[in-house]
């Protein structure tokens, strides 16, 4: 069983479900994800249902509680040999206790970022799971020092890179974009509260961006899993500024661009893997900020890119620092000033060497094979 409970987590319980099946080609893979997970062959009896943040939260806490309930009882009746618990660490925990209560083996995948905040999760994860897959070079000491297994695996979004033409004239053409047309990426996460305030500021910052450059073409990749709902009129604005939207993969939005707006998470670390040039930019509910703000103190940034380096690598525009005219300055910086992107692309390069030689899902994969005593 896999539980991945959004759309980062499902798209790595996607490649790890089709990981399983090139390893053992009749196991039956079951869980909570979405529209990739399935397509990789995994059987679902719950889709995602996910929400971030104290004050965003109450809102699908009702949807949140059925699918653990559901999850729990298809725990019960499969009693499956492994199960996978990807991210999302307030609903998995309560999972994967239950599920070590009932007999079943628990392979926690992506670490909860207890080097940030709530360091007391490093203990709790012994509770949770039997075995922790870790996707940063760092977290792997934090729990070996309470003496839980733990692997540095890599992170999977190299796994979806590598599934891609290296060519970036190819995958801009793939886009829909002449192969010589300069591209801006704009990501601006996969969370309702997410879009709910950086579409705005998105929005603003390339109509002013394009005063001066009107010859970038824009791109802007979402979730599989996401529906355009209450968003229909701030999608529509944007394309009627060009913007081309749709459920491309953010990975090959970035590997075609020449520069990036980036919601604080993991589409920063694909940019430094392509090497794609990029701005950070970040705001939630004021409340969620304060407290997050009061709670987070073990560490300076929020871009994975300058938490790995310790190094202000990528400009960050926080809250009220995420303005349109902040985020247009910081685009034109990126696109315009040669020796500010080289040096930016150069520091691109530590990052990678910290990856080199991964290959996280098969990793995983195999872990899942050694926990369930699967031959090869």
């Amino acid at each position: 069983m896999i539980v991945a409970g959004e759309s980062s987590g499902e798209l790595y319980g996607a490649l790890l479900t089709s990981n399983l099946k090139s390893l053992w080609p009749d196991v039956r893979v079951i869980g909570v994800g979405g529209e990739r997970m399935q397509q990789a062959g995994a059987e679902l009896f719950e889709g995602i249902a996910s929400s971030f943040g104290f004050a965003e939260a109450l809102s699908t806490l009702k949807t949140v509680k059925e699918t653990l309930r559901r999850t729990l009882q298809a725990i019960r009746a499969e009693q499956p040999d492994v199960v996978v618990l990807i991210d999302y660490p307030d609903f998995n925990f309560r999972v994967g206790r239950a599920a070590r209560n009932m007999g079943v083996k628990v392979l926690y995948y992506v670490s909860p970022q207890v080097w940030a905040w709530r360091s007391g999760r490093i203990r709790t994860m012994t509770e949770v799971a039997d075995r922790i897959a870790v996707l940063l070079p760092f977290e792997e000491g934090l729990y070996r020092e309470v003496g839980m297994y733990s692997e540095f695996v890599g992170h999977p979004i190299l796994d979806e890179i590598n599934l891609l033409p290296d060519n970036p004239v190819a995958t801009k053409k793939a886009l829909g974009f002449h192969p010589e047309q300069p591209l801006i990426a704009l990501l601006p996460g996969s969370r309702p509260h997410e879009l709910r305030r950086l579409l705005p500021v998105m929005l603003g910052a390339l109509r002013r961006f394009k005063r001066e450059h009107p010859d970038h073409g824009f791109v802007m990749p979402l979730a599989p899993n996401m529906k355009f709902g209450e968003f229909r009129d701030t999608l529509d604005e944007l394309q009627a500024e060009g913007v081309k939207i749709g459920h491309e993969s953010a990975v090959m939005a970035l590997k075609s661009a020449d520069a990036a707006i980036i919601a604080s998470g993991t589409a920063a670390l694909q940019a430094a893997f392509v090497g794609t040039p990029l701005v950070v930019v970040y705001k939630v509910f004021p409340i969620t900020y304060l407290i997050a703000k009061m709670l987070i103190i073990n560490v300076k940034y929020i871009s994975l890119v300058n938490l790995l380096l310790d190094r202000p690598v990528v400009k960050e525009l926080l809250q009220g620092g995420a303005t349109p005219e902040a985020v247009s300055r910081e685009l034109a910086r990126l696109t315009d000033d040669e020796a500010y992107r080289e040096r930016m692309l150069e520091n691109f390069e530590d990052v990678r060497r910290l990856f080199e030689g991964k290959r996280p899902s098969m990793r995983v994969s195999e872990m899942v094979g050694e926990m369930a005593g699967w031959e090869v």
